[in-house]
């Protein structure tokens, strides 16, 4: 496999029809980038795409509706709204990010059922998800995040299910049901969620988690850490 063109970190990633993006991020010289590229992986050749317009360092990504949704995040104090950018393949083209979906994503993201839902990690807040057609956030109906988690440090999903996995490696999972209120328009399906934690053991309570992945051929939820040597 090919070298990316753009040495980079801390960069959006996102797969749409099987070909893997990276957007923005850190260059090897810690400046900000527009630029972007995109990975065949039967070719293992990474070829450019069109630049963000915007140099930005990803907080978080997700794809919707076979784009690519890219946010700077918010940064605690809230002194300016957060910049995002929505990438569409199919025209080679960025666009601004709707302000709603911009300025009410606060947390890390996950996708269940076609829609976009955020963990909150400002605060403890209950589970939200986005409305496209009002660019709005919504509350899920139920509980918030449990108290064991404290803050979310990686969030992932498979099928209805949302893992969100916390400090000491807690892990809390999210079933997310969802009801149609109006007919059959997708557009009028609300959401709720249970909770319930998996308690990790006592000897993991130093441990800070990088990232999860859920392997759903073999039912397992692998969590990864991150060791820093001062």
């Amino acid at each position: 496999m090919s070298q990316m063109i753009t040495a980079r970190s801390f960069f959006a990633t996102g797969v749409i029809d099987g070909m893997i993006y990276a957007a923005g991020g850190n260059s090897s010289d810690l400046f900000e980038l527009d630029l972007a590229e995109v990975l065949d992986p039967v070719k293992g050749i990474w070829s450019p795409i069109a630049s963000m317009g915007t140099n930005m360092a990803s907080y978080d990504a997700a794809v919707l509706n076979g784009k690519l949704l890219v946010t700077e995040g918010w940064l605690w104090p809230f002194f300016v709204s957060p910049r995002g950018q929505v990438y569409d393949p199919r025209t080679n083209n960025w666009e601004n990010m709707a302000a709603g979906l911009r300025e009410g994503w606060t947390g890390s993201s996950v996708v269940v059922y076609g829609h976009l839902f955020v963990v909150s990690e400002h605060e403890r807040m209950k589970l939200k998800v986005y409305d496209m057609e009002s660019d709005n956030w919504e509350t899920v109906e139920g509980p918030a995040l449990p108290e064991q988690i404290c803050k979310p440090f990686s969030v992932n999903a498979c099928d209805c299910k949302i893992y969100v996995v916390g400090r000491n490696l807690h892990v809390a999972v999210g079933h997310i049901w969802r009801l149609n209120q109006k007919g059959n328009c997708e557009k009028n399906w609300s959401f709720g969620v249970r909770w319930h934690v998996v308690d990790a053991p006592e000897a993991f309570a130093d441990l800070t988690p990088s990232s999860s992945q859920v392997c759903r051929t073999i039912g397992r939820f692998s969590i990864y850490q991150r060791e820093v040597t001062v």
